[in-house]
């Protein structure tokens, strides 16, 4: 499997949203790599993820990684899941509660999360109706704009947003077909997975994707999870705002590397 490993100190593993392709993260990657080690993928029905298959469907998202651990020499490591992300990076704490040493969640589906009208619309035909969604994606200006100052700074944004998504465009056919693996998603008895958790949403009024009260979920399974909002942001805000992003996710890693540091020693 084609693997980014990027910097050095406490690691983190960075599991993609939808759309499974790594490199649309590239700014958060980036401000991460300069203060912690951050380890990346694109998921396993990519042509670009050159993945040797362990398994299948959903399943085969969450032993990436696994892999991905195992091939950077890792037992643990926080695992930061994305928007869809998120159930994958909450399906693997499931199932390896062993190799996690935390777990962020930014902007994440939740368990309970059901495609709504307008994502059924979308999978019905997905090429067909990609013209659409690509219009239909221009409701995120609002939020692209909002993290920067001022006007044209905010187009510009965007228009890198978009050079990004069209340099690594996503298959509209795979993207269907992990909505409906969402469907194979068993998450029964996830609370009784205690480790230190931290969920970062955007604001409110800026999510077009997934609300924050849908990925506040997540802080009433574990209610002892920590919950920040980046502020002046949406749904991208960990490429709209790499910085601000790092300057949470961070501190988290750092302090959940101390602890498994300790565990060590004390074991």
């Amino acid at each position: 499997m084609k693997i980014e490993d990027r910097g050095s100190g406490a690691p983190v593993v960075l599991v993609p949203g939808i759309q499974g392709r790594w490199e649309w993260m590239r700014p958060a990657i980036d401000a991460l790599a300069a203060r912690c080690r951050v380890i990346t993928f694109s998921f396993a029905d990519e042509p670009s993820a050159k993945w040797t298959a362990r398994g299948t469907g959903f399943t085969a998202y969450v032993e990436q990684v696994a892999q991905a651990l195992d091939a950077c020499g890792l037992q643990q490591a926080v695992i930061c899941g994305v928007s869809y992300g998120g159930l994958v990076a909450s399906a693997f704490a499931l199932r390896h509660p062993d190799r996690v040493s935390g777990l962020a969640l930014v902007s994440a589906l939740p368990p309970s999360w059901k495609p709504d009208s307008r994502v059924r619309f979308y999978v019905r035909n997905p090429r067909i109706l990609l013209p659409l969604f690509l219009i239909g994606s221009l409701r995120l200006h609002r939020e692209i704009a909002a993290a920067t100052v001022g006007r044209m700074r905010g187009y510009s944004a965007s228009l890198r947003q978009a050079g990004r998504a069209l340099a690594h465009f996503p298959a509209p056919a795979r993207m269907a077909r992990r909505v409906s693996l969402a469907a194979e998603i068993a998450l029964d008895g996830l609370s009784a997975v205690q480790v230190p958790t931290l969920v970062i949403t955007g604001e409110p009024q800026l999510d077009r994707v997934v609300p924050p009260a849908l990925t506040a979920e997540y802080a009433r399974l574990w209610p002892h999870a920590q919950v920040v909002t980046l502020a002046r942001t949406g749904h991208l805000g960990l490429v709209t705002r790499p910085g601000a992003f790092a300057d949470l996710l961070v501190p988290f890693v750092d302090a959940c590397h101390r602890t498994e540091l300790s565990r060590r020693r004390v074991g």
